[in-house]
């Protein structure tokens, strides 16, 4: 019984008075998330197919968090960026993938996790403004599923994040912009024959221009009649990719 300027009232009938009155209080609806595909991958065959995207977090000495975007090509296993910031935005992350697309190409497709900058209505728009495809690993809180970028994440971490005590923001550019130059110019690299990134991009290009197909993405050269033979060439094979 609920007590109002000396009246009774029971809670019932003050439920079923709300009612008629539709004086309740709406319920709030669910983020809008941008929905991208989930469907199977298959391994990516070329430069610029298919880029992974994820976030790594650390802190400074000073106790601020911050995190990272990284951006890893799966065919050549590079890392083509690298930003470090105490916030990264769905919107700053599209402006940050325009500034890659500008000096590299477009991808076919991204791939990410389901976190919310990467669900957000403005990584969507973004997507649709630049027709590239962006696709969510098949379940959520399985991110084995994004394999590529999380073992690049580990080496970062392992190699890097643990070891080492950030003063600024300015001092974890720094030290990233050293060490993906480390990493993808001179550490070889095991899912690509003990071959730096780099070097297998150089390579992986130059076979596809003897080739004929010039499998990138931007490529726009038509096929040959014939495939040109390879008898007696001494140019460098392209090991297999792992799988």
């Amino acid at each position: 019984m609920l007590r109002g300027e000396g009246v009774l009232i029971n809670h019932k009938k003050l439920r079923r008075l709300y009612a008629e009155e539709r004086l309740q209080v709406r319920r709030r609806g669910g983020r809008k998330r941008a929905l991208g595909t989930r469907a199977p991958l298959t391994l990516p065959q070329a430069p610029n197919q298919r880029w992974s995207l994820d976030f790594v977090s650390a802190t400074l000495t000073d106790s601020r968090r911050f995190r990272i975007l990284a951006v890893v090509d799966d065919f050549t296993r590079e890392c083509v960026a690298l930003v470090a910031d105490t916030s990264l935005s769905g919107t700053r992350v599209g402006r940050e993938l325009d500034a890659v697309i500008a000096r590299r190409g477009r991808p076919m497709m991204i791939v990410s996790d389901n976190g919310t900058e990467l669900t957000s209505m403005a990584i969507l728009r973004w997507s649709q403004l630049t027709q590239i495809e962006w696709h969510y690993i098949i379940t959520p809180g399985k991110p084995q599923q994004n394999a590529f970028v999380e073992s690049f994440n580990g080496r970062l971490r392992d190699e890097l994040l643990n070891e080492t005590l950030f003063s600024s923001l300015d001092h974890v550019r720094e030290l990233l912009a050293d060490w993906q130059d480390d990493y993808n110019t001179v550490r070889p690299h095991s899912g690509i024959g003990n071959q730096p990134p780099c070097t297998y991009a150089r390579l992986t290009a130059s076979a596809m221009q003897q080739d004929g197909t010039l499998r990138c993405v931007e490529g726009s050269a038509p096929r040959p009649v014939a495939s040109p033979s390879r008898t007696g060439s001494n140019e460098k094979r392209i090991p297999p990719i792992a799988g």
